[in-house]
Parts: C-alpha cells; sequence; structure tokens
C-alpha cells in the first residue's frame, strides 16, 4: 500500500480495511527497519482517527466506570474503602445515592491509573 504512494486520511471502509491490512502486515515483523516502524505510527494514527469519526465511544458515567473496574479488577466494594472512606460510602455511590468528591476522585484516579475527569459526569 505505501510502496503506491504515501497515506493519506481514510475516507471509507475499504481505504479502513487496506490500511488496517497493511498496519497488521507491519506490525507481524520482528526487527522492522525504521521507515516500517514511522508507517506503523502513522497507519496506527491514521486509523485511530477514522475510528474516533466513524465509531465514537460514549463517555461512560462515573458508576458504570467504577463498576467496569471493579469486575475488570476482580475487586470487591471491600476493595475501595480506602479510596471512598468507607464500605457504606462505596455502597452509596454505586447504588447513586451518592457523587463522588474530590478527595475521592484523586483516589481513583491514582488507584487505577485513569485521569481525574473520567469520574466526573
Amino acid at each position: 500500500m505505501i510502496a503506491h504512494g504515501a497515506p493519506h486520511l481514510i475516507h471509507n471502509e475499504k481505504e479502513l480495511e487496506a490500511y488496517t491490512e497493511a498496519l497488521f502486515a507491519l506490525t507481524a515483523l520482528k526487527r522492522p527497519s525504521r521507515s516500517e516502524r514511522e508507517a506503523i505510527e502513522l497507519l496506527t494514527l491514521l486509523i485511530e482517527r477514522y475510528e474516533q469519526e466513524h465509531y465514537p465511544i460514549p463517555d461512560a458515567d462515573p458508576i458504570s466506570l467504577v463498576r467496569f473496574l471493579i469486575d475488570h479488577e476482580g475487586l470487591t466494594q471491600r476493595d475501595l474503602i480506602s479510596e471512598f472512606g468507607s464500605e457504606s460510602a462505596v455502597s452509596m455511590f454505586l447504588s447513586g445515592q451518592r457523587q463522588l468528591n474530590l478527595r475521592q476522585v484523586r483516589a481513583l484516579s491514582t488507584r487505577f491509573k485513569l485521569p481525574g475527569g473520567a469520574f466526573l459526569t
């Protein structure tokens, strides 16, 4: 694909498929050259841009995000007591009875290595 000219913005699904196949081929190389690594980076950016425009992922609300993180990390509500202050505070948040305060947002952000804004509505 790159041999046929410089990559350009992706405009349709056919181009997306071609760029994705080219990216897979390049990432399968055991020792890509400098120009191949640059092509990997460029194709990744072009594919991400197209997918973000055509397949946007909606923002999750804080409760759904925390529930997802609990499940994903194999945690229980009790495991978040240090971030919330008490088990009842965890339960009240997850049931929608209480919003997060600034200290909790910071603690969750640190624990899960996510930006604090992810936990805000």
